[in-house]
């Protein structure tokens, strides 16, 4: 820890080094939006629907690469399985190295789907690298409206919002309701913060583009979501084409680029159901 101090005030004395140590720091809003990507088109990714034509979330992997003033910083994995409990895993990887710095995050929602509806039962986060580690995981129940911070033992009284997310269940929500709802044009989510607070989140149409990816060219149709008090914006391509996959996502914060994620890859993980149940 003391070694850290060391490094944070020797950036400090170097004025650009320390603006992008700053800017390393708002990590956990880029790599949060990475997990948004859920479910996929063409046909080995092709949503399927029941009689009542609600969507049906096929499992798989999908990779993107994370960019610093258009130069590869890292690499990011999304993931979505089903548990042989019934339940689903969705989860993210990222690894970035930048400079003299490291971030790695893992992030896990296990979440209860039914039809086009996502109900988060349990969020895991856990954060290693330069600067401070960080964990927790918290497990919602609906019926008693209680939520419980498994790291502390600790558990609080929160009147559940019908619609309420954590903040990594929100964005599976979000492609479902863009499938399901596309000539929508804002979306807003209550989100149970890593205090047990709830916060909304609102994602704003922002016109329709195309762009060229590692993956290819597509056309998307963009959303923007602003948080004022932080003044950042982060702007999120999605592609009809793919059944709104995430496709690219480009974040800035008081004017200054802090990161950008484009599509690599995506592949379906067959068998699509009963891995095992997660702990």
């Amino acid at each position: 820890m003391v070694l850290f101090y060391q490094l944070q005030d020797m950036l400090a004395k170097n004025n650009f080094i320390f603006r992008e140590f700053t800017m390393l720091k708002s990590l956990p809003y880029v790599t949060l939006l990475l997990s948004s990507v859920t479910l996929f088109s063409a046909s080995p990714f092709a949503q399927t629907t029941d009689k009542a034509n609600k969507v049906m979330v096929p499992a798989f992997s999908a990779k993107y690469t994370i960019l610093r003033n258009a130069k590869s910083v890292g690499e990011a994995s999304r993931k979505l399985s089903y548990l042989d409990n019934g339940l689903a895993q969705y989860s993210y990887h990222t690894n970035i190295e930048w400079l003299i710095f490291s971030d790695v995050r893992d992030e896990t929602s296990i979440v209860k789907l039914e039809g086009n509806k996502v109900t988060p039962t349990s969020y895991e986060y856990k954060r290693e690298g330069t600067g401070s580690d960080k964990y927790y995981k918290w497990t919602y129940d609906t019926a008693n409206n209680t939520a419980t911070d498994e790291k502390k033992d600790k558990t609080k009284n929160i009147d559940f919002p019908d619609n309420f997310q954590d903040s990594l269940s929100y964005h599976l929500q979000h492609r479902l309701n863009m499938i399901s709802e596309p000539e929508q044009k804002q979306f807003v989510y209550p989100v149970i913060k890593s205090s047990g607070s709830l916060k909304n989140y609102v994602y704003q149409y922002d016109g329709e583009e195309e762009i060229m990816l590692p993956y290819g060219l597509v056309k998307t149709v963009k959303f923007k979501r602003e948080v004022i008090e932080k003044k950042r914006v982060t702007y999120v391509w999605f592609a009809p084409e793919l059944n709104y996959l995430l496709v690219k996502l480009h974040q800035i914060k008081g004017d200054v680029e802090q990161f950008e994620a484009q599509l690599q890859s995506v592949t379906p993980i067959t068998p699509a159901v009963a891995v095992a149940t997660a702990k």
